[in-house]
Formats: structure tokens, sequence, C-alpha cells
């Protein structure tokens, strides 16, 4: 014989295969969209305010919204899985430290806002996967360094030799000589010249 329990959690699982519903959070700014019938016609009337509390009970969850409407503060309470809910959109996530924000009933205008949790978004969803420890994964990386350091420290000596015995260090010495003398040279003619 199944408990409550197990029924309700059954019927949440059939209710989230229909239906998608996103993670969110107090503090979130929420757009609701509720099915409103009037007569035969149906529609769809969207509240949006700041999630204040969130009640998580299976079945029962529920969250309450809270948004200010021509000066005036109006809550509604939504059944998280209820059928009369369309859609569910988070706007912006906020950043709150507690779980109910009934302190924002007594507060308005700028004391009444929540700071933006500000989440970094790639273009692509990526699952960070805790990387097992075995012989393979750590062997290659323990020599990698000394093979690394190796060749590092042969390489300054097998240059040294080269560069002295080279004449290569020596041209541009050289160069810098023989372009050192020839402004001389031109500035003794140019002198010459002047005094002529």
């Amino acid at each position: 014989m199944k408990t409550i329990e197990e029924i309700n959690q059954h019927n949440v699982k059939k209710i989230l295969s229909e239906k998608k519903i996103p993670d969110f959070y107090p503090g979130d700014v929420v757009k609701v969209g509720v099915r409103i019938t009037e007569g035969k016609k149906e529609r769809i009337q969207y509240f949006e305010g700041v999630c204040i509390a969130k009640k998580s009970r299976d079945l029962n969850s529920s969250f309450t919204v809270r948004k200010i409407s021509f000066g005036e503060g109006v809550e509604r309470t939504f059944p998280l899985y209820g059928t009369l809910i369309d859609s569910i959109k988070v706007i912006r996530s906020g950043k709150v430290r507690r779980a109910k924000l009934y302190y924002l009933r007594d507060r308005t205008g700028k004391s009444a806002r929540i700071a933006e949790k500000i989440r970094k978004k790639i273009g692509i969803d990526v699952d960070a996967k805790p990387e097992t420890v075995t012989e393979e994964n750590v062997a290659p990386a323990a020599e990698a360094p000394a093979a690394e350091a190796a060749p590092v420290a042969e390489t300054p000596a097998a240059e040294a030799p080269a560069a002295e015995a080279a004449p290569v260090a020596e041209t541009p010495a050289a160069e810098a000589a023989s372009e050192a003398e020839t402004p001389k040279e031109e500035q003794q003619s140019e002198s010459t010249s002047e005094k002529k």
C-alpha cells in the first residue's frame, strides 16, 4: 500500500514531465502566467514581481510573489504545481541572505530594492564532472615536469659556446662602430665646407 507521500511524489513527477518549471529562489523577479477564464473565453494574465517566499512540500509546494501596483503592495500565493499556472519565467535573480523576505512589506522605494546576483553566462552549458584520480592520470603529470626541466637546463649551455664562436655577435658591434665613424666624417666635411 502506498503512502500519501509516495502518491504526491508520483504526481509531481507526472506534472514535471508535462510542464517545465524553472529553478527560482526567494529574491528573484518572477513573471507568472495565470490562466483566467471569463465565460467561455480563456486568456493568460501575467503577474510579475519579487518572490518573497517559497514553500517546498511536494505536491503542496507554493510560492508568494509581491509587486507594487499603483502605489499599493499586492501579494499573490500560487501553488507551484497548480493547473491554473501556465508558465513561470525568471526575469532576474536577486542576491538575498534569507528565505522569507517579509521585511519588504514595510519598505517602499529604493529601500525595497534587491541587488542582482550576477551569473556568468556562456553560450554552452558546461557540466563539471569530477575527475577520478588513477595511476594513468598521475604518472604522466609527475614525469612531465622532470622532462621539461632537463632540456631547459641544457639549452643555455648549448647556445653559449655557439654565441661566442660565431662572428654574428661581432658584426653588430662592427656596424655600430662604422655608423659612429660616418657621422663624424660627415660632420668634419660639413665644418670644412662652412669654413670655405
